[in-house]
């Protein structure tokens, strides 16, 4: 599993860009902002085989506030403050490594869905199934539902409840143009959660070929192990 933040440092002195992550980066107006229209058009170039795709609509019926949308092509402009992190949004698939706090190891697949409304804030959603010696998928395994905020400043926050029983508080800052990192600040587990899950730190990045990897660690025994790592694929957005 290659690490986001050495894949993000390997073409940090590259002046070609090379993911949607630094086209956006590269796209600035006179006074060193981003602008998001030639971003998002940028974003749209490097992922053409996902563009007719999105969330799709449940259609329960209307409601008087925007659909949120996984495709930057549809649906809201993306808010001017969540430039930052435009290149998450999406729907992602593929698979990662868990190692709990057990010991247990086993391979999962996951689908991470990132949207937006046109608020200042990204919503995420993480479903993940256990994947046999075979290769072939089995049971269900942990889901995580949260919201990803960043300031003026660059100031990542991010919070999610898992169906494991934790709820977190990760604060953090882009790491580069295609880099996140993130440190948990608050961790609390309920009753009938895990008893040995420690604070964490997560890095998610861009990797060379436009997939998107991500790494959690967890404190344990006094030093930082590996606990969770994926690496998936753009299918919507």
């Amino acid at each position: 599993m290659t690490d986001p933040k050495n894949a993000a440092s390997n073409n940090e002195h590259d002046n070609t860009p090379d993911t949607a992550a630094d086209a956006a980066a590269a796209t600035t107006q006179d006074n060193g902002k981003l602008d998001g229209n030639a971003a998002v058009n940028r974003a749209a170039e490097e992922w053409k085989d996902a563009a007719s795709r999105n969330i799709p609509a449940v259609g329960l019926g209307d409601i008087p506030v925007a659909d949120d949308t996984a495709n930057l092509r549809q649906g809201p402009s993306l808010h001017d403050g969540l430039l930052a992190l435009l290149p998450l949004v999406g729907v992602w698939e593929g698979e990662g490594q868990k190692q709990d706090v057990n010991g247990e190891e086993y391979t999962f697949g996951q689908q991470l869905i990132i949207a937006h409304n046109g608020e200042n804030y990204l919503s995420f959603s993480s479903r993940t199934w256990k994947i046999d010696t075979e290769g072939k998928p089995g049971e269900s395994d942990v889901r995580e539902s949260g919201f990803w905020r960043i300031s003026p400043k660059d100031e990542i926050e991010m919070t999610y409840t898992s169906s494991t029983g934790i709820v977190e508080i990760f604060y953090g800052e882009p790491f580069n143009e295609r880099a996140w990192q993130l440190q948990s600040a608050s961790t609390m587990v309920t009753e009938t959660g895990p008893k040995e899950l420690g604070p964490g730190k997560r890095m998610y990045g861009l990797m060379p070929n436009n997939h998107l990897g991500w790494v959690d660690e967890r404190l344990v025994d006094g030093e930082m192990r590996p606990y969770m790592s994926g690496e998936l694929t753009r299918v919507a957005g």
